[in-house]
């Protein structure tokens, strides 16, 4: 038994490298602001909208505590609410919009995901919408 001793030490420490690496990978998780700032970059903000068309706006992220970034196209809208405290990515989102578009004065309900309970109300900013800066011609 003794003479596996020396192949168990060596596999043990191979693992502990190993594991030391994968570590030593791993990324920082980036806040809510900062993944915000990352999805923005190489954007420009245009004029803030009230609406935006719902049939077009197909991606949503929740930015815990942050906004809500909505996708259409190339361009982004993000929407900061009033109480942006109550943004919760376990949640989901329940619209109650009075057309085709959702606006900053619909009802908008957070609903926990497991248990169905309304967790909360959010009140709506503005949209903003961001599209992809052009290169400047040389």
């Amino acid at each position: 038994m003794r003479a596996h001793a020396p192949k168990l030490a060596i596999a043990l420490a191979a693992t502990a490298l190993v594991a030391g690496g994968a570590a030593l990978q791993a990324k920082p998780k980036l806040t809510p602001e900062q993944r915000l700032e990352k999805l923005l970059e190489g954007r420009e903000a245009g004029k803030p909208v009230s609406c935006i068309s719902l049939a077009d706006s197909r991606d949503l992220e929740i930015l815990d505590g942050v906004a809500l970034v909505y996708r259409s196209g190339s361009t982004l809208y993000v929407n900061r609410p009033r109480n942006p405290e109550d943004l919760d990515s376990d949640d989901v989102l329940v619209t109650r919009p009075s057309g085709s578009q959702l606006c900053r004065l619909d009802m908008v309900h957070t609903v926990d995901r497991t248990s169905y309970f309304i967790t909360g109300f959010i009140n709506l900013g503005d949209f903003v919408p961001y599209r992809k800066v052009k290169p400047a011609d040389k």
